[in-house]
């Protein structure tokens, strides 16, 4: 089969790549052939998780503040964001009919919070647009000539004049990500630089048991039991906190937000945003630890005065007078934290009660009120690795940058050859920021594609 376009990959950059070459195309009265290979039964399976399947599919955020949340190639990614910025996002979803409200954060999502419903408008505004949409399509090899030839995994051939390769990156392989592209791409001269986790869980030391095995230096999988200090703290959720990263004791970065403890270890938005710069860290074989403030509002020596007045009420209230130093400690933390909490902080912290044998049947228990404010504000926790592709959210390292023009994502090295979305070397925090750049490179992709 010949087409004009073939985009390998129905992902977000690849639907949107398709729609936007043919609608470029229609404009200026054209009949381009447009097809779409994607390899799973249906395209668009990673969209369906994202944001836990509410789908913050773009972040209004302007320019300046935007590209801040970008950790690599945000210099080549200016002009496609430029040319598709978050509110030409919204303006084509609405357009399409699915309505949409910004949240906390300049968050953009369906309001319906349904992914389903953002890859619904995704796959029928391509189909309006009379792309082509091969499902179960799995692309075995690429070869570039005058002619691309594509040869597919049933032994069929497509060619094309102009392709684009829009196949993501490593993480989450369940939805086809299996770095396809990064294979295609250096078969055809060009560099992959080092590809690594990001947005992923970080796994504190003695959380969970030891994994069987590992095909990446400090790999946990998520799948690996939790210890018994792990069940403490797996479910809980913390709002309003603050996390420095240590990389070799030394401060590398800092946090101020939400973290969730999972089956995986320490996620949600601190946990995510401090794990690119932290696998980074470990890969290359450096010493991490996250330190966690329970109380950033208020200074150590505010938090200490403030826990003795709670230990005195305490030990006032008539409710307590029977109560041993222990069962006063429970409710003095119950005060400054959650309850559920407890279990967990106790456990890391047993130098806050201190036990002193004054006779064989004479021992006093010392509640370490000091030690309580200190630990409420710098709770260590060593990491020992992190949740690896099966659960990262994004991809970090890909194809570089260097050899893109910003202007268009073709191929310096291959004319007619296009790159976006995942596979490139760009990548950003966790908030819209990554499906905005996904639409945004896929747009201009297409669009570049289309143009003579």
């Amino acid at each position: 089969m010949f087409y004009d376009i073939i985009i390998i990959g129905g992902g977000a950059s690849g639907l949107m790549a398709a729609y936007s070459a043919a609608e470029e195309a229609r404009k200026r009265d054209e009949a381009l052939r447009v097809c779409v290979l994607e390899k799973m039964p249906r395209p668009a399976r990673k969209i369906m998780i994202t944001g836990k399947g509410r789908c913050n599919f773009t972040n209004l955020k302007d320019w300046g503040a935007f590209s801040s949340h970008i950790r690599s190639g945000a210099q080549t990614v200016r002009p496609a964001w430029r040319s598709f910025p978050p509110q030409s996002v919204i303006d084509f979803f609405e357009s399409a009919g699915l309505s949409t409200v910004v949240e906390r954060g300049d968050r953009a999502f369906p309001t319906s919070h349904r992914a389903s419903d953002v890859v619904d408008v995704l796959v029928r505004e391509c189909l309006g647009q009379g792309v082509k949409i091969e499902n179960e399509a799995e692309v075995e090899n690429i070869e570039a000539g005058s002619r691309f030839i594509i040869k597919m995994a049933d032994s069929t051939v497509h060619q094309c004049s102009r392709l684009i390769v829009a196949t993501g990156g490593l993480s989450y392989p369940g939805t086809g990500s299996t770095g396809d592209a990064f294979r295609w791409a250096e078969g055809l001269g060009h560099k992959v630089t080092p590809l690594f986790p990001s947005l992923t869980a970080l796994v504190p030391a003695g959380y969970k048991e030891k994994p069987e095995h590992s095909d990446l230096p400090h790999h946990i999988p998520r799948e690996t039991p939790l210890t018994a200090a792990g069940r403490n703290l797996c479910g809980i959720s913390l709002k309003n906190i603050g996390a420095s990263l240590l990389i070799q004791g030394t401060a590398a970065g800092e946090e101020f937000g939400d973290i969730d403890f999972t089956d995986g270890g320490i996620e949600g938005p601190i946990g995510f945003q401090l794990s690119r710069k932290t696998v980074k860290a470990m890969i290359n074989g450096s010493r991490t630890a996250l330190l966690i403030d329970l109380k950033p509002g208020v200074t150590l020596t505010e938090l200490t005065t403030r826990v003795k007045e709670l230990w005195d009420e305490i030990g006032k209230d008539p409710r307590s007078a029977r109560m041993r130093e222990k069962e006063r400690c429970r409710v003095l933390l119950g005060k400054l934290m959650p309850w559920e909490l407890i279990p967990g902080f106790t456990a890391a912290h047993p130098e806050i009660i201190t036990l002193e044998r004054r006779g064989r049947a004479d021992t006093k228990v010392w509640v370490n009120l000091v030690t309580i404010a200190k630990a409420l504000k710098e709770w260590r926790f060593d990491l020992e690795g992190f949740v690896g592709w099966e659960r990262a959210v994004v991809t970090a390292g890909g194809i570089s940058t260097d050899e893109i023009v910003p202007k268009t994502l073709e191929s310096r090295l291959v004319k007619g050859l296009y790159f976006c979305g995942e596979a490139l070397d760009v990548d950003a925090d966790t908030g819209g920021y990554n499906l905005q750049l996904a639409f945004c490179t896929g747009h201009l992709a297409g669009c570049s594609a289309a143009t003579p």
